[in-house]
């Protein structure tokens, strides 16, 4: 049992060595991967993060069931917190926070900055993550790309499901960050290097329940996403 600790730490304190290491040194997507909604709010970044995988559903369908992940509902996503919780000495997130990644990410003051119905939302706030209690400060989207007030990070994330076919997709999730001076850099540098691991386990871990919804949901008789004819914000 002691060996298997000794490797998981050993394992952990090389992980965050490289996260040190790499910080500040994301490289651009390829041309076939690239987002303009995402560029338009941050195209110069320190860190990126994005996964993607091929859903047997159709784009909007897809789209809808990743925002309404819920997310605290997913194993292993709650001891994730705990332990941030209880590095930093944070309060545990209220109870009665709504349901639903979107619906939770707002109501915590992220900001919805652009979105094509059934294909792409992004969304965005500014923050400074070090903190044991963490503030989501909302800034209007035509204001995002130019905020530089010292000592926060700026955070652009977003969900994309393109059309393969009728009845298939490739969704993706991708996340951006930038600090707005050396001295957010060096606190957010840390905090990436102890804590990202978490922060991608528990962005893996959200990918097979959103394809599993996602298919259920194509799978039933009049299936689609439960809200349409939102009208596009770009």
């Amino acid at each position: 049992m002691l060996a298997g600790v000794g490797g998981a730490l050993g394992s952990y304190v090389i992980y965050a060595g490289m996260a040190w290491l790499g910080y500040g040194q994301a490289s651009r997507p390829a041309e076939a991967d690239g987002d303009q909604l995402l560029d338009r709010f941050m195209p110069d970044f320190e860190v990126r993060e994005s996964h993607r995988m091929r859903v047997a559903a159709p784009a909007d369908v897809t789209l809808a069931a990743a925002g309404e992940l819920d997310l605290f509902g997913l194993p292993l996503v709650r001891p994730v917190f705990r332990a941030r919780e209880w590095l930093l000495g944070g309060e545990p997130p209220d109870p009665r926070r709504p349901r639903g990644l979107l619906a939770e990410t707002r109501a915590l003051g992220w900001e919805v900055l652009a979105e094509v119905p059934g294909r792409e939302i992004v969304v965005g706030a500014v923050t400074r993550p070090w903190e044991a209690n963490v503030i989501f400060r909302a800034v209007p989207p035509d204001e995002f790309a130019r905020f530089c007030e010292p000592g926060f990070v700026k955070i652009v994330w977003n969900l994309r499901a393109d059309p393969v076919d009728a009845g298939h997709c490739l969704f993706r999730a991708e996340t951006r960050v930038i600090a707005t001076d050396s001295a957010a850099r060096a606190r957010f540098r840390r905090y990436w290097a102890f804590l990202s691991a978490g922060i991608v386990l528990i962005r893996w871990l959200s990918l097979r329940p959103i394809r599993s919804a996602a298919e259920r949901r194509a799978q039933s008789p009049g299936a689609g996403p439960r809200e349409r004819g939102r009208p596009t914000r770009l």
